[in-house]
């Protein structure tokens, strides 16, 4: 019985979110279904604790303020200036100019915090120019793709705030636990690009005129503000001198005071970017209240010790467990976006991972890392979504360019398990 009504209840969640409703309001319907069905507790003051609980967190102050911080630099100069400081130094590289993409989403990824929102950015400032110098759309595309997902591992990541409310750990030390994972991914992906580069020469369009060193220099100063930006937010929160809350002011404060400078920011910017930073917020929220009532009704019904007893009656060791969970993640990926991912397992598998013994902080890391790779499965890839808006192509088009990057990262993650001190070292050095 228990069984046909877990059955029952994921057939009727992935039907109402196929049919185009809201993610949030989804979660929510799906959840007052189960709780007038199946159990005796009554639906109103259930939900209203619920909904209060998960949406009222002093932690969770920090998303909306990365969120506009984000959108402040989306519509100022500063990533217009990254591209061209990172430009003159890159045209060395087999692949030159294709590295763009990959360094430009993780310093953007630095200050930002959203994927889609580094993959958005990056894109309109990289994909019109590489077009424009002869550069294959298939590698610009795929390459911009996978390294767009950085923005979720990265620090400061939305998904790790939300992560480290879910599973009640330091959201600081997850910051802190992305910074390498996050740096040995960019350099995986620049590694995949030399090697196509020296496979498909004649691709690569010819190399610009070689700067002098000099002239190299000082375009580098355009790096300066956004620079600046990453060692005030990292910084406070590494030292010790800011929580995860309190860096996210520090950030939005320091772009709004480097936006003043460059004279870049006006009032009708500013405008639009709160809007767009609270319609956000507000898309989030929902979802998160949604997953948190959907949580609760799931676990009066008892789905997560049904799958707690199904997952330990398979008698998994550590490894398998993870490699059961990757490919549950990437399925998952098909159907939810990141966030919706996070809050609706985490309560369900959080018994299951402790009893594994895996370290809550790496293993928040391999879950952005497998989050990550949803955002480019489609069909619901936010990242593909995105780059469909940006070139007009067709999504399984983007989603064939962007398989090598893919594979690249389910990779990372085999070499995260086999490597756990990539996760865990600089958080225990805090």
């Amino acid at each position: 019985m228990d069984l046909l009504i877990t059955v029952f209840l994921i057939v009727l969640l992935l039907a109402v979110l196929g049919s185009g409703l809201w993610i949030g309001l989804a979660l929510l319907g799906v959840a007052v279904v189960a709780m007038e069905l199946f159990t005796q507790r009554p639906v109103g003051d259930s939900m209203m604790l619920t909904i209060w609980g998960s949406t009222s967190s002093w932690t969770l102050t920090a998303l909306p303020l990365f969120l506009w911080m984000g959108e402040i630099l989306f519509r100022t100069r500063l990533s217009e200036s990254m591209f061209r400081g990172l430009a003159p130094w890159i045209d060395r590289l087999p692949g030159r100019l294709l590295h763009t993409n990959v360094i430009g989403c993780a310093v953007f990824a630095a200050v930002s915090g959203s994927s889609a929102a580094t993959c958005a950015t990056i894109g309109k400032i990289t994909l019109p120019e590489l077009k424009r110098r002869g550069y294959p759309d298939g590698m610009a595309v795929g390459t911009l793709a996978g390294a767009g997902t950085l923005g979720l591992l990265i620090p400061p990541s939305i998904i790790m705030i939300v992560y480290g409310v879910a599973a009640n750990v330091s959201i600081a030390k997850l910051f802190i636990a992305g910074v390498l994972p996050g740096i040995l991914l960019a350099l995986l992906f620049m590694g995949y690009i030399v090697v196509w580069a020296l496979r498909h020469p004649q691709q690569v369009p010819p190399a610009d005129a070689p700067l002098p060193l000099a002239a190299r220099l000082r375009e580098s100063r355009h790096l300066i503000p956004v620079v600046t930006l990453i060692a005030l937010v990292l910084g406070s929160i590494y030292t010790g001198v800011a929580t995860a809350t309190e860096a996210a002011a520090l950030g939005v404060a320091g772009s709004l005071g480097l936006a003043a400078v460059e004279g870049s920011l006006s009032w009708k910017a500013l405008r639009e970017g709160l809007a767009a930073a609270t319609r956000v917020y507000c898309m989030i929220g929902l979802i998160l209240a949604g997953a948190a009532f959907l949580t609760l009704a799931m676990g009066f019904i008892g789905l997560p010790r049904h799958l707690a007893e199904f997952i330990g009656s398979l008698n998994l060791s550590p490894f398998a467990l993870m490699l059961m969970l990757v490919v549950f993640f990437i399925v998952l990926g098909c159907f939810l976006d990141g966030i919706s991912m996070v809050v609706l397992t985490m309560a369900v598998l959080m018994p299951t991972v402790q009893k594994a013994g895996f370290d809550l902080i790496w293993f928040g890391i391999f879950v952005v890392l497998v989050v990550e790779l949803a955002q480019i499965t489609p069909p619901v890839g936010f990242n593909l979504f995105v780059l469909q808006g940006l070139t007009r192509r067709d999504i399984t088009w983007i989603a064939r360019r962007s398989t090598p990057l893919f594979l690249l990262m389910l990779g990372f993650v085999l070499l995260l398990w086999f490597v756990p001190g990539i996760a865990t070292w600089m958080p225990s050095r805090m």
